[in-house]
């Protein structure tokens, strides 16, 4: 006759094991359901989308800017505004102070004779969005190589308009 007493003592020790790994189990499948939900609850900033710009005094007075969920931004406009430098597009940070957006992108220039570095371009900005359009100000200055500015300050008001779909 074969000994159970072994099986007798094993058995509750077994059956803890496996209550516990189905709470771990259990744990990790609604950790996994709830952290898409609170993500798609999450209140989505008004900035965040791609906005048509109007900078009345920039060289150029057209431009796009994009606003990542992220804090990070685009800002691209044709770089046919100025004759003698061409500009990279602008790559910057927003953040939300009340009930205002701040932030900041930068651009290369380069002059077009000689395709020689010009400057960098710091443009920083304060913006109101209202339903789907915004306004503010935005300020330019530009450094040399040894980031000692070269010109600027150059303000210019700011006005963009949301792209939709139809």
């Amino acid at each position: 006759m074969q000994d159970l007493t072994p099986l007798r003592h094993s058995a509750p020790q077994d059956w803890r094991g496996l209550v516990g790994l189905f709470a771990i189990v259990s744990l990790l499948i609604v950790l996994a359901l709830a952290a898409p939900l609170r993500a798609q609850d999450a209140p989505r900033d008004a900035i965040i989308g791609t906005w048509l710009v109007k900078a009345p005094d920039a060289p150029f007075t057209h431009h796009m800017f994009v606003f990542n969920a992220d804090g990070t931004m685009q800002q691209a406009n044709p770089d046919a505004g100025n004759p003698d430098n061409s500009d990279s597009d602008g790559k910057g940070i927003w953040q939300r102070e009340g009930d205002q957006i701040i932030g900041k992108f930068v651009e290369v220039t380069a002059d077009r004779k000689t395709a020689k570095f010009v400057s960098w371009g710091e443009i920083s900005f304060v913006i109101n969005v209202a339903d789907s359009g915004f306004t503010g100000t935005a300020t330019a200055n530009f450094y040399d190589e040894n980031d000692q500015l070269l010109r600027g300050p150059f303000p210019t008001p700011l006005a963009g308009r949301r792209i939709v779909l139809p």
